[in-house]
């Protein structure tokens, strides 16, 4: 503040000069707040001392710093929990399946494993054909079914009627297979969506509060090295004049002296 004319400063009301003291409305706005929580009468024309400026300095970047060390470890916290949590159900489909698998289910499964076979295939094909060349040609004096074959036709018809449920029902168990595989995928991927959002938030937490108030820092820093160095050259200044001084006095004082 300013009293007759005579530059003071706002926290204890010591005379001040222009070289060692700031105007509150040089100053940032967040360490002008905190200022002004503590002065409520403060004017931005009022002057503090860099005594004191450097203490809301250094308390102004403890404040800085204590608020992004609790929200990063808040989010830290969310995602360890997120990555430990066991709300999502994941099972193994292999094992769950094998486990309830029945005799006729294993049944089931082989046969449409091996009637999907090329082994399948051919055995089929070479039986087809033994069954028409022997009774065609009455190899072996064996005549048990004559052209057309109509008893091989009722045999296919028989195999087909009972190949077909038992092929569905390994079908049903591939539907259930990949029904849990599905739900799997789902979960999986909400944990996944769940921990990349705690991420985001760590990463924009980081850019928009983090590195504002370490580029912040770092200014305050530079200001005070400035400051620093200006007191720095000040003495200096100070020191050459008055070693100067005494060397203009000695000569004199040695003419008297004689």
């Amino acid at each position: 503040m300013t009293t007759d004319n005579q530059l003071t400063c706002l926290v204890d009301g010591e005379p001040v000069s222009l070289e060692t003291s700031l105007q509150l409305a040089e100053l940032d706005a967040g360490l002008r707040n905190r200022i002004k929580r503590e002065f409520p009468q403060s004017q931005p024309g009022d002057y503090i001392c860099g005594h004191h400026l450097l203490k809301y300095r250094l308390e102004h970047v403890d404040a800085m710093i204590n608020a992004d060390l609790k929200q990063t470890k808040k989010i830290n916290n969310k995602l360890t929990k997120a990555l430990q949590s066991d709300d999502y159900d994941i099972v193994d489909v292999n094992e769950t399946l094998t486990e309830s698998l029945t005799f006729g289910q294993k049944i089931s499964d082989d046969v449409a494993h091996f009637g999907g076979s090329w082994g399948f295939i051919f055995a089929f094909m070479f039986v087809l054909l033994a069954w028409m060349f022997v009774n065609g040609l009455h190899l072996f004096g064996i005549n048990f079914d004559n052209y057309p074959f109509i008893l091989l036709n009722l045999v296919l018809s028989c195999v087909a009627a009972i190949q077909a449920p038992i092929i569905m029902m390994s079908q049903n168990r591939s539907a259930d297979r990949d029904r849990m595989m599905a739900e799997n995928d789902y979960h999986v991927n909400l944990k996944s969506e769940h921990e990349l959002r705690l991420l985001h938030a760590k990463v924009d937490h980081l850019a928009q509060n983090q590195v504002p108030h370490t580029m912040e820092i770092a200014r305050f820093q530079l200001e005070i090295l400035g400051e620093i160095r200006q007191e720095l050259g000040e003495l200096r200044t100070q020191e050459h004049v008055g070693s100067t001084t005494t060397r203009r006095e000695s000569p004199h004082e040695d003419v008297d002296h004689s």
